[in-house]
């Protein structure tokens, strides 16, 4: 069997590409698409040195940094990924991945990270932190939009099983392409993300800093509470609204090692977390290491962190994306703060191990391959149909006798 796993593109080893690298550990010998691939090395090795067949978009002036601009040429190019010699075709689509084109003899997966946000649910807060919102720009940009949400509804039809990353992202899916989906968590590396139950006094938040983290906001909060000290690590097009915000008890550490990330996430009283996620990452991580969440709540984060409400809690939910919601949160965290301990956080983390989550998708691959095999069988043993009366009769055409 010659599997083929198309992904979006490949720049940065984020999320979906953790997702990409469960997949080639589980098939290996599978050959890798994408509309483009620049990784550097030390990325490319967590996906087993695999390089991407890629597009003609990998040959355009700075695709490496502005392959957002090539969104537009996206649908052509992912069409072009000749697929005709696969029986199975994995897609990891977040954008346009799963638009490859595939016949009625294959089978086509596609774990979908989201619909294309920014032409779906989102397309307004999109255009709004773009500043295209008046104009002969916004207008084009509508217009580019409207013709995503068209093409991309189209190719749900191409796909014959869906796999949704989040309850959250099945609930988009059915939205958007009027299709059920199976949930199948992505894999988090809870093994390097080790249990320390000794905590300090101090919290901490890590992403990158562009508008929907809400890193602004976090650090705002932290700022009006002089009491309590926060850190941050990350960096972005944020920073400068992080710096303002920040008081005396606000410590941005911007960019750091891995090293470092992970002792603070092990040594923090809790994490903060901002963004309302299709599943959120890093707050599994901070629980995997026995730190409690404090959390917007919205999105994905609802599956992967247990509120209050449960037996056993791993965090503090807050319902608005605001500074006073998140004092509040604060507060009623250090009053229930007992009530959560780092081994039950550490328990709810290990179930998005990446161990789960190669079983789980691999058994699932296998059981639409033996239904698919079975349907087959069927239909090369089932007896031939007898002929039916024709609807319009052919012409009775009178012979010439000489």
């Amino acid at each position: 069997m010659k599997v083929a796993i198309v992904h979006d593109w490949l720049v940065t080893y984020a999320g979906a590409e953790r997702v990409l690298a469960g997949l080639c550990a589980v098939w290996p010998d599978a050959d890798l698409f994408a509309v483009i691939d620049f990784l550097s090395d030390a990325d490319r090795a967590h996906l087993g040195g695999k390089r991407a067949t890629t597009t003609f978009i990998q040959q355009l002036p700075k695709a490496r940094t502005h392959y957002q601009k090539y969104l537009p040429l996206m649908p052509l190019a992912i069409e072009q990924l000749d697929m005709s010699s696969y029986d199975l075709i994995i897609s990891s689509s977040h954008a346009v991945a799963k638009g490859v084109l595939t016949g009625p003899n294959q089978l086509h997966i596609s774990y979908v990270h989201s619909p294309i946000r920014y032409a779906w649910d989102l397309q307004h807060q999109y255009l709004h932190e773009a500043s295209l919102e008046r104009g002969i720009k916004a207008k084009l940009a509508r217009m580019l939009l409207h013709y995503m949400r068209m093409w991309d509804q189209r190719t749900a039809s191409g796909v014959d099983e869906f796999i949704a990353n989040s309850h959250f992202i099945g609930r988009r899916i059915n939205k958007s392409y009027r299709r059920q989906s199976t949930v199948i968590y992505p894999p988090v590396d809870t093994r390097q993300f080790t249990l320390h139950e000794a905590k300090e006094d101090f919290y901490l938040t890590a992403s990158r800093m562009v508008p929907y983290k809400k890193m602004p906001m976090i650090i705002e909060a932290f700022a009006a509470m002089p009491d309590k000290r926060l850190i941050v690590i990350g960096t972005g097009p944020e920073m400068d609204k992080a710096r303002e915000a920040a008081g005396p008890n606000v410590t941005l550490l911007g960019y750091q090692s891995f090293e470092v990330l992970l002792q603070h996430m092990q040594r923090a009283k809790a994490f903060v977390f901002a963004a309302e996620e299709d599943f959120g990452i890093a707050p599994i991580e901070a629980q995997a290491c026995g730190t409690p969440v404090v959390a917007y709540g919205r999105g994905g984060v609802l599956e992967t962190v247990r509120g209050l409400e449960h037996a056993e809690p791993t965090g503090v939910f807050y319902p608005e994306q605001t500074t006073a919601s998140l004092s509040a949160a604060i507060g009623e965290f250090e009053a229930q703060c007992s009530r959560i301990t780092p081994e039950n956080c550490r328990r709810n983390a290990e179930r998005f191990s990446s161990e789960r989550f190669q079983q789980e998708i691999r058994a699932f691959v296998d059981a639409r391959l033996r239904e698919a095999s079975a349907f087959d069988l069927q239909q090369s043993s089932a007896p031939l149909p007898a002929p039916s009366t024709p609807l319009y009769p052919a012409a009775v055409v009178p012979i010439k006798h000489a």
